[in-house]
């Protein structure tokens, strides 16, 4: 086939060669025009025959909106867009509103694989009609992973399927790392566990907890021991909060998935208000010993009085 794809960034970039390697001819735009095929993207459009397809792959939210509005004034009637960014799916009924007024096609499409997707292929989950789906299966069948299509591709609905399926995926995966990450803090604070990198080796294979995620944890390990060169400052993509969102707005309980993004917010905190709160409450009621906010201590404190 021969595509357009926008934003060559990290996975973007990756995508290009890949999609390349499997025989298709790709036109990639990207503002930076050291790494960008087309100097525009009316010129990316000009380079594809009809009826086109373009693959969207830009920061979610407002660069992606601006880029569907840019392609909406430039496709005809009968392309296909593509989103595959992190786009929350409540934007893409708008997005393929407003393709739809051009009688332009639109697909969401939600992958995983970062930066190892170039080489391991691509977890993708999509959105749409299913005669769009099919004609960009070729392009799809490239990008996933070798092996049974069931296996890293699913056609999980209409329009905001795929991108609602890989926010729970972030989800479960925000789950996951917290805890693999709680039960590294555990070992690591027992003097009795002298290999704790040994250990989580070990569970590679054979066992329950045997995942990607394991594998990708020890690697960190053998490259920074005690992960002391790493701060314990951890963003979120804002997938994970879409999911909590959706979890109350349904009625899920998601205790551990809410746990672990209230985590990632504790983890920018040099101090946390919340239990500065707490201390001050048991100095109240029970007075219990409090800390100055300037001092570093490695054990409780020492106050009497009720045990809470």
């Amino acid at each position: 086939m021969h595509l357009g794809l926008i934003g060559l960034g990290k996975m973007g970039g990756n995508m290009r060669e890949r999609l390349r390697a499997a025989g298709h001819e790709v036109v990639g735009y990207d503002r930076n025009p050291e790494i960008s095929d087309a100097d525009s993207l009316a010129a990316m459009v000009r380079a594809l025959p009809a009826p086109r397809l373009v693959w969207v792959m830009v920061p979610a939210g407002e660069a992606t909106r601006a880029t569907v509005v840019g392609l909406a004034g430039l496709l005809e009637p009968g392309d296909l867009v593509i989103d595959g960014g992190n786009s929350r799916w409540t934007d893409d009924t708008v997005n393929a509103t407003t393709l739809d007024a051009h009688g332009v096609r639109y697909l969401d499409c939600g992958v995983s694989g970062g930066v190892w997707g170039k080489d391991n292929g691509y977890g993708l989950m999509v959105g749409g009609d299913v005669a769009d789906v099919e004609r960009a299966m070729p392009v799809f069948d490239a990008l996933r992973p070798e092996g049974p299509r069931e296996e890293g591709f699913v056609h999980a609905g209409a329009v905001g399927a795929g991108h609602y399926t890989k926010m729970v995926h972030n989800g479960i995966e925000y789950g996951l790392m917290q805890a693999y990450a709680e039960g590294y803090e555990l070992l690591a604070a027992k003097d009795l566990v002298t290999d704790v990198h040994g250990a989580f080796k070990a569970w590679t294979r054979g066992t329950v907890v045997r995942s990607w995620l394991l594998d990708l944890l020890v690697k960190a390990l053998e490259e920074d021991p005690g992960l002391v060169e790493i701060s314990g400052y951890t963003q979120d993509s804002g997938e994970g909060r879409w999911t909590v969102e959706e979890g109350i707005a349904n009625a899920v309980p998601m205790p551990v998935i809410s746990s672990a993004l209230f985590a990632r917010f504790a983890s920018r905190q040099t101090q946390s208000p919340a239990m500065q709160a707490v201390s001050a409450l048991r100095n109240q009621f029970g007075g219990h010993a409090t800390t100055a906010a300037e001092a570093v201590t490695a054990g409780p404190s020492s106050g009497t009085g009720s045990t809470r």
